[in-house]
């Protein structure tokens, strides 16, 4: 049996050097001028697995983004385990607000900082490292399975798996795009909730006019927008929609204090809902108005607008369908247009939500594994944000068990300024994600 503290200690240097040779390509998959470096960034991928023996293709479907397929053989009689991750990244943001560069990865002093150090390449890096620590005696066949277009929704995703199905069934698949409870605390995810977005359009008048001459009688389209979306919640700031779904989360303690230093919420602003936490973030729905199409301040007359439109994005609480979810929304929306206003909602994005029943033999050699990499107990967790394909793995290979893992943590700051891989948690995820395979194969 491989001695796999001292073999991830032994690999890490390279799989580091090699983490950091992947984000520097800037695989924005939103973005069609990075297009070429999304295929950069598949073939680099490609090729860290083709060096460590695999079979490996680029494979995509139709005008999707490009994703690897890297195949081991299982052993005679041991079970194949399919390890996801994805390659492509969010964008940057404002470059100017980075403390360094986004794609040049820079340590400051616990973490690796970069676009993508985390979320996801991160997690390819945790795929390398633990088929690098067994060299050519994996105890378990091994698929990798690589994606390039997780952050714009995964749109080809499900006929990829429909595709390759063949090549990626698997006894248990291993999602590496989650996080863990706490720096020191391991968790599985065991939950997480749906997304449904829309655009919605308030129109109160053919063109613009004279605020003095007509304000007083006829309404601008910005105020009954306004008010329309502060119908989505009540004064507690709890979700307001008819028919939506909401349960209990595990019993898990969330301190307020913790939560708020880890949210970055100013001291004086109050939090929204009611319940505890876990149940707020986990297993109830919510609402958030993301963005707004209107005059900008600077370029403002006095005239009543005609027309206003928002972007407004739901969270699905598990247990609930998405779709029922999206038409709530709109009737919430078409019913109650203030003033008489004019409201098209438009569908946007769609992900279902998703439960899972963490319980047998590959979650027990998953949570002893954690326990050994960490030394503590994990914990299950569920996660406020949505990973829409975890349900189109459930579909297509029912029988597999998904294990729903990650590297990040509170403060890693995905998709956000100042992304960050804590890399002292990042070899613990290491040496669990190796642990795991030596346990599945015993």
């Amino acid at each position: 049996m491989t001695d796999l503290p001292a073999a991830i200690d032994r690999v890490l240097p390279s799989v580091r050097a090699d983490l950091e040779d992947l984000i520097r390509i800037p695989s924005v998959s939103a973005d069609p001028a990075r297009a070429a470096d999304v295929q950069r960034s598949a073939e680099a991928t490609a090729a860290l697995f083709e060096a460590e023996g695999f079979a490996v293709k680029i494979v995509r479907a139709g005008e999707g983004a490009p994703a690897v397929i890297a195949k081991k053989p299982a052993p005679e009689g041991k079970p194949t385990v399919l390890l996801y991750a994805h390659h492509d990244v969010q964008p940057t943001g404002n470059v100017e607000e980075w403390t360094s560069e986004p794609f040049v990865p820079t340590e400051r002093g616990d973490r690796l900082y970069a676009r993508g150090a985390a979320d996801d390449k991160a997690g390819i890096a945790a795929h390398l490292a633990a088929v690098r620590a067994f060299g050519n005696d994996l105890p378990v066949g091994v698929t990798v399975f690589v994606e390039g277009e997780e952050e714009i929704g995964s749109p080809t995703l499900l006929r990829l798996l429909d595709e390759y199905a063949d090549e990626l069934t698997a006894d248990a698949i291993v999602i590496a795009d989650s996080g863990n409870w706490a720096i020191g605390q391991p968790a599985l995810t065991v939950s997480l909730r749906g997304l449904v977005d829309c655009y919605v359009e308030v129109r109160t008048l053919n063109h613009a006019v004279h605020s003095g001459l007509f304000g007083g009688a006829v309404p601008d389209a910005l105020t009954a927008l306004c008010r329309l979306l502060s119908t989505l919640h009540d004064d507690k700031g709890d979700v307001a929609v008819d028919g939506l779904h909401a349960s209990r989360a595990a019993e898990l303690d969330y301190p307020e204090d913790r939560f708020r230093a880890e949210s970055s919420v100013l001291d004086q602003v109050k939090l929204i809902g009611s319940g505890s936490l876990v149940d707020r973030l986990w297993t109830r729905p919510a609402i958030a108005v993301l963005a707004i199409d209107a005059p900008r301040v600077a370029d403002a007359s006095n005239t009543l607008v005609p027309v206003a439109r928002a972007k407004v994005s739901l969270r699905v609480a598990p247990g609930d369908d998405a779709n029922k979810a999206m038409q709530a929304l709109r009737n919430h929306l078409e019913q109650n247009a203030p003033w008489g206003a004019q409201v098209t909602v438009t569908d946007g994005d769609i992900g279902q939500p998703c439960s899972i029943n963490a319980r047998g033999a590959a979650y027990d050699a998953a949570r002893s594994a954690f326990a050994s990499a960490w030394g503590v107990e994990p914990v299950d967790t569920g996660m406020g944000g949505s990973i829409p394909f975890i349900a189109e793995f459930q579909q297509t290979f029912p029988k597999a068990a998904v294990l729903v893992t990650g590297v990040e943590d509170p403060d890693t700051r995905a998709h956000g300024i100042d992304e960050g891989l804590h890399l002292e948690e990042f070899a613990k995820v290491c040496l669990a994600e190796a642990t795991l395979l030596q346990n599945l194969g015993s």
